[in-house]
């Protein structure tokens, strides 16, 4: 009886770890791998949401048509926030709990990962490489959390001091969206200031949505401001720099990562020409003079009917990163293993210009360096090296 009993025991315990093991490698099949990702396909960045969706499926379609990881094919499975918070939570838990993805890629939005990590991190899956440049995507340290993209913060205070030396500006200026993402750039050229012994001349802000941007272009020109740093994205990038144009004020304009899309020049036309932003991966345009960008991009163009962005890239790269990682975390694919091969992966620069990147486990942003691109005669132009802090 007692015989019986522990043998019972022996088979529920190795039961119990078998199920174990089964639920940390949730999404990992004998033939595939489930990847998801929460992007805004119908709120104000759905344009950015589909094109960063485009560039992953793109990937996902090379791999499963070329080979397969240790006998895994990908399947990628998207959801819509509308770049809601409270939308990406659900989205999350959908793709969590139904879908059962063994990973969340390229989630694009702040405030939307902040909302989902707690969904997904219950589940033990890891946040890969999300689609924002903040710095809680990777602090504070967390064992699921891995960020690729330099952030406002580090982009604005390295490339600041290097720009005021170059133009020789003697009063800074800074214009700002009244949110994190704003201030994320307005404290990264306070940081920059300081190094070049300045201090800000004037700073303005406009709440997220304005469109009318005359006040404070009149408060930046009557500071005889030189160099101004735009903490904007699309529509205030485009409205600032052409309503100074307008009323002659033409000081040097420097941008982050967030204006640093095409969407600027085929908007903003002319008057957009001379602005400069700091950049991590290059806009693929489609008669690029690099033959392997030119040709991607035309690839791209063929397989969506549109050309790509740089959010296509961000997307493609996100995926092939991935990629990497899982090859080398070998057959027996499961979060542990995944983690551990992450953290000794190097990622070499592509063919879009990305700065090279690597991973430990005390270190989940691949890199904080970015460069300077200026838009001259209606097109993103690459004119600095990578600035290493």
């Amino acid at each position: 009886m007692k015989l019986k009993t522990v043998t019972t025991l022996a088979v529920l315990g190795l039961a119990a770890a078998f199920a174990s093991a089964q639920q940390q490698q949730q999404g990992v099949s004998k033939d595939e791998i489930r990847i998801g990702t929460i992007q805004d396909l119908s709120g104000p960045l759905a344009g950015f949401g589909k094109q960063a969706r485009n560039g992953m499926q793109l990937r996902v379609d090379e791999l499963n048509e070329q080979g397969n990881i240790h006998g895994r094919k990908l399947k990628l499975f998207v959801e819509d926030s509308g770049y809601d918070p409270k939308k990406a939570v659900l989205a999350a838990q959908k793709l969590v709990n139904q879908e059962k993805i063994f990973i969340m890629a390229g989630h694009i939005g702040t405030a939307q990962n902040m909302a989902a990590m707690p969904v997904q991190f219950e589940k033990n899956i890891v946040n890969f490489m999300p689609i924002t440049a903040a710095r809680e995507m990777y602090e504070p340290l967390h064992r699921l959390k891995y960020s690729f993209a330099a952030t406002y913060y580090d982009q604005i205070r390295l490339a600041l001091p290097k720009m005021i030396k170059e133009k020789g500006a003697k009063k800074v200026c800074t214009i700002y969206q009244d949110d994190e993402f704003g201030l994320e750039v307005q404290r990264g050229a306070e940081a920059g200031l300081k190094t070049a012994g300045l201090e800000l001349a004037e700073k303005t802000s406009f709440k997220r949505g304005a469109t009318d941007f005359s006040s404070q272009v009149a408060r930046m020109k009557a500071a005889n401001c030189d160099l101004v740093v735009l903490g904007t994205i699309i529509r205030e990038t485009i409205g600032t720099v052409g309503e100074a144009r307008k009323t002659g004020f033409n000081p040097t304009f420097l941008g982050s990562s967030a204006a640093y899309t095409d969407l600027i020049h085929k908007l903003g036309g002319k008057a957009m020409d001379g602005i400069y932003a700091t950049m991590t991966v290059q806009n693929p345009y489609t008669d690029e003079q690099s033959q392997p960008l030119r040709f991607w991009a035309n690839k791209y163009k063929t397989k969506f009917n549109e050309d790509p962005t740089v959010f296509s890239v961000y997307g493609y790269v996100i995926i092939d990163s991935f990629i990497k990682a899982a090859q080398k975390a070998g057959p027996n694919l499961s979060t542990d293993s995944f983690i551990k091969a992450m953290d000794s992966m190097t990622f070499e620069p592509d063919m879009f210009g990305s700065a090279k990147s690597t991973y430990t486990a005390t270190k989940r942003l691949g890199n904080d360096q970015s460069r300077l691109s200026q838009i001259k005669d209606g097109k993103w132009v690459v004119v600095s090296d990578y600035v290493t802090p």
